[in-house]
């Protein structure tokens, strides 16, 4: 996809938005099942790729450019498409639900 001028910087803003967001656990939907796929961790961008760390290890690696994001109704975390690096380039969908710290 495509994008130029003001959405493209709109896309970019929002996927650059997700450094350093503490994450609680991450989902990912198989078999119309979503199954917890780590726990604990957060979401870095580093050399224009997207990490999603948690259990110890990398869960997502995508490039900036081509990563899909949209937050949950809720607010409580974010929804990410991209062809993932680690895993051999496949198509995936994650969900990321934060963590939230009370004041």
């Amino acid at each position: 996809m495509f994008l130029f001028g003001k959405k493209r910087k709109q896309k970019l803003s929002k996927v650059l938005s997700l450094h350093g967001m503490a994450i609680r656990y991450v989902t990912e939907r198989i078999n119309d099942n979503d199954d917890i796929v780590g726990r604990g961790g957060s979401i870095s961008i580093r050399d224009g790729e997207v990490i999603v760390f948690a259990s110890s290890d990398v869960i997502f690696r995508s490039r900036v450019e081509e990563t899909e994001v949209s937050d949950l109704m809720s607010g409580d975390g974010v929804v990410i498409s991209a062809k993932d690096i680690a895993h051999g380039n496949a198509e995936r969908t994650i969900i990321a639900y934060y963590v939230y710290y009370r004041k």
